[in-house]
């Protein structure tokens, strides 16, 4: 059995795919220092997670993937890595399993903590990918309300309840809290933070290009436009994301270098930091970067609602579904 396992779990869009690239690109120099990363590259962690947190979107895939993962941690002596952001928003149930499957191998918690700045317009973006069709102006005011998108985002991104139910499943001196580093920061700063955090000896590994994975303000209002017109197509979940959320959104959209959404946090979403910091705080889990890094920043670009759907991109998002049933019908 391993002499401990460091499960990463998440936070989503706090980083996580640039860190999981890195893991992968030092895979070779981990395994010299006795880090194993589970799995032959990083899907199969992501459908091992699937399988123990009984994730359905992955059913028939994913079946079977967690005891792998366990069998190959229980062969090896040293620290083995998790990184799987559907982790981070467990319930507690869904916890205190994956805990006891790996026992008895000591587990250590990383959390990557971004702004909530920065997490709205990210989280606006991963709904599109993923079929959203809500407008911005409908996504960013619902926040403080009760509904159904923001009670999403809260379950993704509620940093205080999410590092208190790990700290409580672990205990505070195993979980470790790295906030992401403000706008304009070296990369490889979020990857010394993680190695310290994590205690995984690889801070002089080599470097991944930082990933442009984000949309654009006008990619994003021609995705959610194309959402709309797919709606009676009746893809299925797997077919819109082979088809949609990477054929399109990943490879064809993301990083065209259009202006990017614009945000300034609300007074309100200013207070709720503040009191998620408090929150994080009273865990007592160690700290690596600093809390000011989770003060909410202003994102600079435009308000997608001023984006004008207008006769040419009405064509270019038919001409994008004709392809994409195309696509599905070969």
């Amino acid at each position: 059995m391993a002499s401990r396992v460091v499960l990463h779990v998440g936070l989503m869009k706090s980083g996580t795919s640039y860190v999981q690239r890195r893991l992968e690109a030092n895979r070779g120099l981990l395994a010299e220092r006795g880090v194993l990363l589970p799995g032959r590259r990083w899907r199969d962690q992501m459908l091992a997670v699937s399988d123990v947190l009984g994730r359905t979107q992955q059913a028939g895939k994913s079946e079977g993937r967690w005891q792998a993962l366990l069998d190959e941690v229980a062969a090896h002596e040293g620290t083995a890595l998790v990184s799987m952001e559907f982790l981070g928003p467990a319930k507690p149930a869904s916890i205190e399993r994956v805990l006891a499957s790996l026992a008895p191998a000591p587990v250590e918690v990383v959390l990557t903590l971004r702004d909530l700045g920065r997490a709205i317009p990210a989280m606006w973006q991963e709904g599109l990918q993923n079929g959203g069709t809500l407008a911005w102006a409908e996504y960013v005011g619902q926040f403080p309300g009760a509904q159904q998108a923001g009670r999403m985002f809260w379950l993704q991104q509620g940093m205080g309840r999410i590092a208190g139910n790990w700290t409580d499943a672990v205990g505070a001196d195993r979980v470790a809290l790295v906030t992401v580093p403000p706008p304009g920061a070296d990369p490889g700063l979020l990857w010394a933070r993680f190695c310290e955090a994590s205690g995984v000896p690889a801070a002089d590994g080599v470097d991944v290009p930082p990933a442009n994975t984000s949309l654009d303000a006008v990619s994003a209002v021609l995705l959610r436009e194309l959402n709309l017109r797919l709606r009676g197509d009746h893809l299925r979940t797997g077919e819109y994301h082979r088809l949609v959320k990477f054929e399109v959104a990943k490879q064809r959209l993301a990083g065209r270098g259009g202006p990017p959404i614009g945000f300034d946090p609300t007074p309100w979403l200013r207070q709720r930091a503040l009191e998620i910091e408090d929150r994080l705080r009273a865990t007592g889990a160690r700290v690596v970067g600093g809390f000011g890094d989770l003060e909410p920043v202003r994102v600079p670009g435009i308000d997608p609602g001023t984006v004008p759907v207008d006769a040419a991109m009405l064509a270019q998002v038919e001409a994008l579904r004709a392809d994409v049933l195309g696509r599905r019908a070969g």
